[in-house]
């Protein structure tokens, strides 16, 4: 399913999401690799499985690169853990937390198999989509060390506020017929 044919399937009421899908799939404010990455980690950070093929296929046609995609994946497992982590972190009012040492592996954000700028940004945008304030703020503090501008990481947040939009209708409307 590619997104043209996802975007087919939204109901009526969510007809702004298919148009912004559309117009993100054209987006170019983003280079090629950190868009559709951007797609990807976003789709695989919400989950859902219509929306997960339709952008893998599309990401694909446009030309992704096995490596690319591999790594927003990547970001979007290892963005699972630490948006829970560390916003709870941030949550909890006891400070004695903040100080002990997370231990938790994240090999994969040292040697992401890409350009480590593209990796935050895919970071960022399941950060997003996990809601993690804390690592927002980090994320993007990394992006701007980068040289990303600041039209780019919201290029790529609007990415993230979109799969996850038509994620929960995907999910919601299948719910719905079940």
């Amino acid at each position: 399913m590619s997104l043209d044919a996802l975007r087919e399937t939204l109901p009526a009421y969510a007809k702004d999401l298919s148009l912004n899908l559309s117009s993100l799939a054209s987006e170019t404010v983003l280079g090629d690799q950190q868009k559709w990455g951007a797609f990807v980690a976003a789709a695989y950070g919400v989950g859902v499985p219509a929306v997960v093929q339709a952008v893998n296929a599309q990401a694909a046609e446009a030309g992704l690169s096995e490596e690319a995609a591999t790594a927003a994946k990547a970001a979007a497992a290892i963005m699972g853990m630490n948006n829970v982590y560390y916003r709870s972190l941030h949550l909890i009012s006891n400070p004695e937390y903040k100080i002990l040492p997370a231990r938790l592996r994240m090999n994969i954000m040292a040697n992401p198999g890409v350009d480590k700028a593209d990796f935050e940004l895919w970071s960022t945008v399941v950060s997003a989509v996990n809601g993690c304030g804390m690592c927002l703020d980090s994320h993007e503090a990394e992006l701007k060390r980068h040289g990303v501008s600041a039209q780019q990481v919201q290029a790529a947040l609007r990415i993230a506020a979109v799969v996850n939009a038509v994620s929960r209708v995907v999910a919601a409307e299948m719910a719905a017929a079940a």
